[in-house]
């Protein structure tokens, strides 16, 4: 497994001020960094050849794949984080991309809705082929609707069904929304292709009740070898 340091602890924008801030990473042992892509364009990341991850959102609702009215820009949102990813050199490109964060229908997510996140989803996942993995990212209830646990994450990757296509199991997030986290993590390791270690205060790992080393143990005794981040 490759250890990497998440970005949005200092910023929402990379640049290169922020290399001094990446040369201390690199020389504190970790493998690489995850990098937040909210806005430019492929040119704007193209050959900085810093990223191994990428964590990206859908930011508004103009953009947001899981709108019927707005279908069709959020997949081509969806392109652009691949795209921009691709351009970086990213191994990863994960997170929430299905919904905008904090928006709510105020009922379950419709057959409709479900049908249009597998649609959407496959989209992305036939765009970025084999030069990226997605890895989409279910979160606590508090944050959205359509995706919160990690069955229903496993569900959507077997339904997409693309090499490239997997889940983000989150320590943060399924400390909030399963019974039994690691359960749920060993249940579905083979769906998952990227891991976020964050405690349940968002503060230092390890400093909290969030089962942050047993996940660990339980994805290296499952097989997994990619990304902490």
């Amino acid at each position: 497994m490759k250890i990497g340091f998440n970005l949005l602890l200092w910023t929402t924008d990379l640049d290169r001020a922020l290399l001094p801030t990446l040369r201390a990473l690199k020389a504190a042992g970790y493998d690489g960094v995850e990098v937040p892509i909210f806005s430019g364009d492929p040119a704007h990341y193209r050959g900085e050849g810093l990223a191994s991850t990428v964590v990206a959102i859908v930011q508004d609702e103009a953009r947001n794949p899981l709108s019927a009215t707005n279908e069709a820009a959020g997949v081509d949102y969806l392109k652009w984080l691949v795209d921009c990813s691709v351009a970086l050199g990213a191994e990863v490109l994960a997170g929430p991309f299905y919904q905008p964060l904090g928006v709510f229908s105020g009922h379950p997510l419709s057959d409709d809705e479900w049908q249009r996140l597998v649609r959407t989803q496959t989209a992305m996942a036939d765009h970025a082929g084999a030069a990226i993995t997605l890895a989409v990212e279910p979160l606590n209830r508090f944050e959205c609707y359509a995706l919160n646990t990690c069955e229903r994450a496993a569900r959507l990757v077997q339904a997409v069904n693309r090499p490239n296509y997997g889940y983000l199991f989150d320590t943060f997030h399924s400390n909030i929304e399963e019974q039994d986290a690691i359960e749920a993590l060993r249940a579905t390791l083979p769906q998952v292709s990227h891991i976020h270690i964050s405690e349940n205060d968002r503060g230092t790992p390890g400093r909290g009740h969030a089962p942050i080393l047993p996940a660990i143990a339980a994805a290296r005794a499952g097989g997994y070898t990619g990304w902490l981040t």
